[in-house]
C-alpha cells in the first residue's frame, strides 16, 4: 500500500468548485480508491489567494518539497486536484516534477487528469502543463488591461493612499489621517527631511496604511504622489516600482476630493527636484556631506547648486550639464577660506541679509492636536469602562488614567501654542550666538559632515559670484 500526499491551492475566492475542502475531500477518494493512505500530516495546503506562478512564494509547496526530499522516503506519490495546482509555471512544474520523480522516487498525480503511464503520458502531460501557463499569462494579461482601462477612467485599482478611503469606487478623504497629509507636506516645504517627518509621524503614533511605521522612502511616497490633487497613478508593468519617472506610469484625472492645493503640491515637487539634485538620487534620504558646503552654495548666473568637481574642487551643476553659459569652477579650500572669512565680517559689522524661514501652517497643526486629543478622551472613557467591568483594578484604572490625562494636557499646551501668532524674532542677539559656531567651523577636529550641519542651522544660502570673486550669504532669521 502506497503513501500518498496531497498538496490543496485555490489562486482566487469565487472558485467555489475548486474550494479546498472540496478539493481535499476529492483527493481523499481518490486515495482510498486507489489503495493508498493519506496521513494528516502529509496534507500540505496553501492560504487562499496564493497565486501558483512561482514555487518560492508558497510556503506550504516548499514545505513539501523540503519533507520529500527526507531520508527514507516519507511518502510515495503526491496528489493534487489538477496539475495548474502543482504550478502554473512550466519551468517550475519540470524542475520539481523531475527532481521528485529522480531523486525521491516521488510522482505527481492529477484526480481529474489522468495521463496513464505510457509514453504518451509525457506529451499529455507536457501539453496540459503549456495551456496552464498560458491560461495564467492570458488571464495576467486581461486582468491588466481592464485595471489600466478603470485607471483612464478615473476609478481607482488599488487600495487608497494615506489620507484616502475607498467608498462606491470612489475616493474619499480619511478624517483621521487627512490632516496629517497636508501636515507632511507643510513640513517638507519649510525644510524638514523625509527622515525628520518619519521620526515626527512615529512620536505621534500615527501609522502608515498599512500599519507600519514611517520610514524616509513611505514619506517621500506620499509627497510624490499625486493622488492628492485629485489624480490617479498607477503602473500596469511594475507592481511595486518607486520609479517616478517610470514611462509605464499612467497618470489620470479622477474626481475625488483633493487634499491639497495645487500650489502647496508644486513647490513640494519642486523642493524635491531641487533636493535630488543637491543630494542625489535619494531625495529624502540625505547622504552625508563630504564637503562642508555642500548643497549650501549657489551660483549667481543661474541658481543652480555647486557641487564637488573633482578630488578638490566645486562647479556649477547647470554649467556641468550646459545649462548655464558661466562656469564657476573653485577649489573647495578658497571657497571656504571666502565662506568663513565673510561670516565673521558680517558678524564683527552686524551685517547681515535675512531669510524668513518658513514652518509649517498652524490650521494644520491645530486640526491634528484637536484629532489626537479626542483620541485621548476616547482612551479614557475606555480605561473607566474596563475599571467599571472589573477588568482593571483602582490602582491600575488610576494610573492610566493619569497617564492619558496628562498626555491631553500636553496636547491642550501645544494646541495654545499654534494658536498664538508668531511674534517678530531679534535680530540683537545673533551675531553673539553665532559666535561659537564659527569657532567650530575652523576646528580641524570637527568632520565635514559636522561642519555642514552647523551652517545650515543658521544659513539659508550662499550665493556665489565668481566674476566679482564674492560670496553673498543668506541667514536665518
Amino acid at each position: 500500500m502506497k503513501t500518498a500526499a496531497a498538496y490543496i491551492r485555490v489562486s482566487t475566492n469565487d472558485q467555489l468548485e475548486y474550494s479546498p475542502d472540496s478539493q481535499l475531500e476529492k483527493i481523499q477518494e481518490y486515495a482510498e480508491k486507489n489503495d493508498m493512505i493519506l496521513p494528516k500530516e502529509f496534507i500540505f495546503r496553501e492560504d487562499e489567494g496564493i497565486s501558483g506562478k512561482a514555487a518560492k512564494k508558497r510556503p506550504e509547496f516548499m514545505r513539501m518539497i523540503g519533507t520529500a526530499e527526507r531520508k527514507p522516503r516519507p511518502f510515495d506519490v503526491i496528489i493534487v486536484w489538477k496539475f495548474s495546482r502543482f504550478a502554473r509555471n512550466r519551468q517550475d512544474s519540470i524542475v520539481y516534477k523531475s527532481m521528485l520523480r529522480k531523486q525521491c522516487g516521488i510522482e505527481v498525480v492529477s484526480v481529474t487528469e489522468p495521463v496513464g503511464d505510457s509514453k504518451m503520458s509525457i506529451l499529455v502531460e507536457a501539453m496540459i502543463e503549456a495551456m496552464d501557463e498560458y491560461y495564467s499569462i492570458n488571464l495576467a494579461e486581461e486582468v491588466r488591461r481592464g485595471m489600466s482601462e478603470k485607471v483612464i477612467r478615473g476609478e481607482p485599482v488599488t487600495a487608497p493612499a494615506f489620507g484616502y478611503l475607498i467608498q462606491d469606487k470612489k475616493y474619499y478623504a480619511d478624517p483621521e489621517t487627512a490632516p496629517f497629509v497636508k501636515m507632511i507636506f507643510d513640513s517638507y516645504i519649510s525644510g524638514m527631511g523625509c527622515r525628520a517627518i518619519a521620526a515626527q509621524l512615529n512620536a505621534m503614533g500615527i501609522k502608515t496604511k498599512r500599519g507600519g511605521c514611517w520610514e524616509s522612502r513611505t514619506v517621500e511616497y506620499v509627497l510624490r504622489n499625486p493622488v492628492y490633487i485629485g489624480k490617479i497613478r498607477w503602473n500596469p508593468k511594475h507592481k511595486t516600482c518607486r520609479n517616478f519617472d517610470d514611462p509605464n506610469l499612467i497618470v489620470t484625472d479622477s474626481g475625488h476630493k483633493h487634499l491639497l492645493d495645487d500650489e502647496t503640491w508644486k513647490k513640494a515637487q519642486e523642493m524635491l527636484a531641487k533636493n535630488k539634485l543637491m543630494y542625489g538620487k535619494s531625495s529624502g534620504r540625505k547622504k552625508p556631506a563630504t564637503i562642508m558646503l555642500q548643497g549650501l552654495v549657489k551660483c549667481s548666473s543661474c541658481g543652480s547648486t555647486l557641487c564637488k568637481s573633482g578630488e578638490n574642487s566645486m562647479q556649477c551643476t547647470g554649467y556641468a550639464h550646459g545649462e548655464c553659459s558661466e562656469s564657476h569652477g573653485i577649489l573647495i579650500r578658497r571657497l571656504e577660506g571666502m565662506v568663513l572669512a565673510s561670516i565673521e565680517a558680517n558678524l564683527k559689522s552686524n551685517n547681515f541679509i535675512f531669510t524668513q524661514k518658513q514652518f509649517p501652517k498652524a490650521d494644520c497643526y491645530s486640526e491634528i492636536i484637536k484629532k489626537q486629543i479626542s483620541r485621548e478622551q476616547q482612551k479614557l472613557s475606555r480605561v473607566k469602562e474596563a475599571y467599571a467591568e472589573g477588568a482593571d483594578t483602582l490602582k491600575e484604572y488610576q494610573a492610566n488614567k493619569q497617564k492619558i490625562l496628562s498626555q491631553i494636557k500636553k496636547l491642550k499646551s501645544e494646541k495654545s501654542l499654534q494658536n498664538a501668532q508668531p511674534q517678530p524674532a531679534a535680530t540683537g542677539n545673533f551675531p553673539a550666538q553665532q559666535v561659537e559656531m564659527v569657532a567650530l567651523l575652523r576646528s580641524p577636529k570637527i568632520s565635514a559632515e559636522q561642519k555642514n550641519i552647523v551652517l545650515r542651522s543658521f544659513i539659508d544660502k550662499i550665493v556665489f559670484d565668481r566674476e566679482k570673486n564674492q560670496v553673498e550669504i543668506f541667514y536665518y532669521l
